[in-house]
């Protein structure tokens, strides 16, 4: 790796490499590429800009301070994320508040419709299709307030951020079996909370 070489084309494993080798800028990359999905999720799960921000910062931090530890047996993003997970998870127990979460918030565009396959190329020329969306997002958004935290983490990670099954159950430190089991359990639910509408 030279050191001329932008640090915008090198994999996530290869800018801890450098960070561990003393090149600490090779870590504002990581920030940069991963900064914008973390504050989503985290935003996704405290339904407050500011509370994700800092929960994200704080991760941030302690990932760079625990990069020797890095083993490389997972993803660097889903080492980081199970960090964040972690620093939101005692966040919101110190809030004792029920947490809701935002699915169309314009700081993120569209990113939520999509991930919830709920958009299609003709909703900006069809106001009473987008109208039903925003219906649909807003109905989506009660019923995964009602869902208990595990499984409204799992909808969050798996349905609206894309994560894989492998990821997600890195990320929560939990076999793969039992986070299907979760997700299972929380489509379930939530297909029951929607089946009024829905129907």
């Amino acid at each position: 790796m030279s050191p001329s070489t932008p640090y915008t084309t090198y994999s996530d494993v290869e800018l801890v490499t450098l960070c561990r080798d003393g090149q600490s800028k090779a870590f504002d990359e990581l920030v940069i590429r991963h900064s914008r999905k973390l504050h989503a999720t985290l935003y996704q799960m405290t339904d407050n800009y500011d509370d994700a921000y800092d929960i994200a910062q704080e991760a941030f931090t302690k990932a760079y301070r625990a990069l020797p530890h890095f083993n490389g047996q997972s993803a660097f993003y889903t080492w980081l994320h199970s960090i964040a997970i972690n620093h939101a998870r005692n966040f919101l127990k110190k809030r004792n508040r029920h947490v809701t979460f935002s699915l169309n918030d314009d700081e993120y565009g569209d990113h939520s419709e999509k991930d919830m396959n709920m958009a299609d190329e003709t909703n900006e020329a069809d106001p009473e299709r987008r109208s039903q969306l925003n219906e649909l997002q807003l109905k989506i958004r009660e019923a995964l307030a009602k869902l208990s935290p595990k499984h409204r983490e799992v909808v969050v990670l798996h349905d609206i951020n894309g994560l894989s099954h492998t990821e997600i159950a890195g990320a929560l430190k939990i076999s793969e079996g039992t986070l299907r089991s979760r997700l299972h359990y929380a489509h379930k639910e939530l297909q029951g909370l929607l089946s009024e509408y829905l129907n």
